[in-house]
């Protein structure tokens, strides 16, 4: 279905890693050093997918709608800070690859395809974190969150990762796990697979409507 394709490009988070775990253990420390309530990993496993900033705040009023709360700007900053610095000490004491990732990406790169990474985490981290699972050689560029001034669900990153390769959105696809995924590519006109697997906050993503709805990350096999 894709094998005119050039170019794929993947989410990081609850598609090709499942960092909940290290999350989880960075944002209760916060809290904890906050002096605040903290929370199971399967709540706050419903709070990822949209960025540090967003899962902070979210932690901090204890619930994913977040919007309508006021949080003061500098105790924010303060949590965020905390956040950041205690995860990026622990990026990986907690985190897992998903089955099947290396194999799959192994396989596309030898059918001749372009393979990028678009991420919402804060584009400190992701270098590291792909040189630890062995990912990094696999792709030809990757953008965080920092790297341009929209994240996810704009198509800002999309968009410039297909420019930096000379290969227009309609030879692309996109293959996430959440919503933003799936916004992010349909702006950028561009097909998107969508994987059940991952952090999609309770949204049924086959409303979305994805170019394909997949279960398991080995299954994109069958398709390029």
């Amino acid at each position: 279905m894709f094998k005119d394709k050039e170019l794929i490009i993947f989410d990081m988070d609850g598609t090709l890693i499942d960092s909940v775990p290290s999350l989880s253990y960075a944002i209760n420390y916060m809290l904890k050093e906050l002096g605040r309530k903290t929370f199971d990993e399967n709540i706050i496993r419903d709070w990822v997918g949209n960025g540090a900033d967003i899962l902070v705040k979210r932690a901090l009023v204890g619930k994913k709608e977040y919007e309508d709360e006021n949080i003061d700007e500098e105790y924010f900053k303060k949590a965020k800070e905390i956040f950041l610095e205690f995860y990026g000490k622990n990026l990986n004491a907690k985190t897992t690859l998903y089955p099947d990732v290396i194999d799959t990406l192994e396989y596309l790169k030898s059918k001749g395809y372009k393979l990028a990474l678009a991420t919402n985490k804060p584009i400190e981290f992701v270098g590291s974190m792909l040189e630890h699972f062995g990912l990094l050689d696999y792709f030809e560029t990757y953008l965080g969150g920092g790297s341009l001034k929209y994240k996810k669900p704009h198509p800002q990153i999309l968009l410039k990762i297909c420019n930096d390769l000379n290969i227009p959105p309609l030879k692309s696809v996109m293959v996430g796990d959440s919503k933003s995924d799936i916004l992010a590519a349909k702006s950028a006109n561009m097909d998107v697979i969508a994987l059940t697997y991952g952090y999609n906050q309770g949204i049924n993503l086959e409303e979305l409507e994805p170019t394909i709805l997949l279960d398991n990350f080995r299954d994109l096999k069958e398709y390029f």
